[in-house]
């Protein structure tokens, strides 16, 4: 399995580095033999000397000779010393909740989608029935067009954003984070700006009043910083 590393457009790498050994070392078990595969890192918030890193991840295993699926998605908490040193402050591991008897349409599509691809912690988010369908109905829209990467939905992610006291969108199940655009990262300095735009683009045609990402686009939906240079963000407000 391939292990994890961060590419050339990655800002403060160090940091990363160290969150997904955290995850690493978190998640492994120490009864049973198991591969753990980092599906990305990504920011939740960088600042000067604190940092959350969210690290989706599956986990498989084998228990009584069968193969089993998991995973989940890691929050870790980073602050830098006075001497520039990082360190791992805090490890927060998903809690998606528990499946729901019924499910939307929208949900049971986006479930479905060989467009959307799902960390464990995201499609558990969903199975949970706390996504609203404003968030579903837009992911199917973009599946249209895009094959998307989803990193975190609902649960997984800081409850406000992060540095403030501002509530996240991301824990009322009002918002989505996309790493991946057509098989391409959002971070990496080879991926086409145009297909980034694109995307930011069409997130707010359909909906989304809060449209984040690596480049500053004009109109009062969009914005852009250090946190949002690997992942669109795309939050709603219903």
């Amino acid at each position: 399995m391939r292990e994890w590393v961060p590419g050339p457009g990655e800002i403060q790498p160090e940091v990363k580095r160290l969150a997904v050994a955290a995850v690493m070392k978190l998640l492994q078990p120490t009864e049973t033999p198991a591969a753990i595969e980092v599906i990305d890192a990504q920011y939740g918030g960088i600042l000067s000397a604190s940092a959350s890193v969210l690290v989706p991840c599956r986990v498989y295993s084998i228990r009584a000779n069968r193969l089993i699926n998991g995973g989940t998605t890691v929050d870790v908490r980073l602050s830098k010393s006075s001497q520039g040193t990082w360190r791992v402050t805090a490890t927060h591991p998903a809690q998606p909740g528990v499946p729901v008897v019924s499910l939307s349409a929208a949900a049971r599509q986006v479930l479905a989608s060989k467009q959307i691809v799902l960390p464990p912690a995201s499609a558990a988010d969903i199975r949970s029935g706390q996504v609203h369908d404003s968030v579903l109905t837009t992911m199917l829209q973009l599946a249209k067009t895009y094959r998307i990467g989803v990193s975190v939905i609902r649960s997984g992610h800081p409850l406000d954003v992060f540095g403030t006291d501002r509530p996240s969108d991301h824990p009322r199940g009002r918002a989505f984070d996309t790493w991946q655009i057509n098989g391409h990262a959002v971070v990496s300095p080879t991926t086409s700006r145009s297909l980034i735009t694109s995307y930011m683009r069409a997130a707010e045609s359909l909906g989304s009043y809060n449209v984040g990402g690596p480049y500053q686009l004009s109109g009062a939906a969009y914005f852009s910083d250090a946190t949002h240079h690997d992942h669109v963000h795309a939050g709603f407000r219903t």
